[in-house]
């Protein structure tokens, strides 16, 4: 018994077992944190995601919205340009309002699609018909994205295709047009009386 003892008061002194027994301790823990941190990371992810997709809505203020969600660089507005582009016509009849490539383009009111696919140089277009004479349409949409077709109803937020470059376009954004009997405002104070103020 007391051989056993003293093997054992050696063991507990050697440089060498306190090396091991620290190698086996780092073992541990890191084997402990493979398979718990997993477990507390994984539903702390997805409620940060699911708080983040509620965030990638557009704001919407009664029956009206922004056709982007979240901020976006203002590329040209309404109206008279004559800096524009070799092609791009010097009288613009829409805001345009960018992100990236690829994002969702939202309804900015409630109406019927009227129009969705091929417009010319609008690209790939959706076109609202809101009543009372008010029409919106969103240009250069990504081919193959639209979400919406001709006779659909939608709300302000109804995702309707994907940010892109189609038509007369020198880059991804959409143009937002507004009409009211079929003549192009600007979109700037119309957003505003809605209590959705463009840049």
């Amino acid at each position: 018994m007391a051989v056993h003892a003293q093997v054992i008061i050696a063991l507990a002194r050697s440089k060498t077992v306190h090396r091991l027994l620290g190698v086996l301790l780092a073992f541990v823990v890191a084997a402990i944190a493979t398979v718990v941190l997993p477990l507390i990371a994984i539903p702390l992810l997805a409620s940060q995601g699911a708080s983040e997709s509620g965030a990638g809505r557009p704001t919407v203020v009664g029956e009206w919205g922004y056709p982007l969600a979240g901020d976006y660089f203002k590329s040209r507005g309404f109206g008279w340009d004559p800096e524009a582009c070799s092609y791009c016509g010097s009288d613009h009849k829409g805001y345009d309002m960018g992100q990236e490539c690829g994002v969702t383009v939202y309804a900015a009111g409630p109406g019927r699609v009227v129009r969705a696919g091929a417009w010319g140089g609008y690209g790939n277009a959706v076109q609202i018909d809101h009543g009372a004479g008010v029409t919106t349409l969103y240009a250069h949409m990504m081919w193959d994205s639209l979400l919406v077709q001709a006779g659909q109803n939608v709300a302000a937020g109804t995702p309707l295709g994907a940010e892109g470059t189609t038509g007369t376009s020198t880059g991804c954004h959409v143009h937002f047009e507004v009409r009211v009997d079929d003549v192009a405002v600007d979109a700037q104070p119309f957003m505003a009386s809605r209590g959705l103020p463009l840049k």
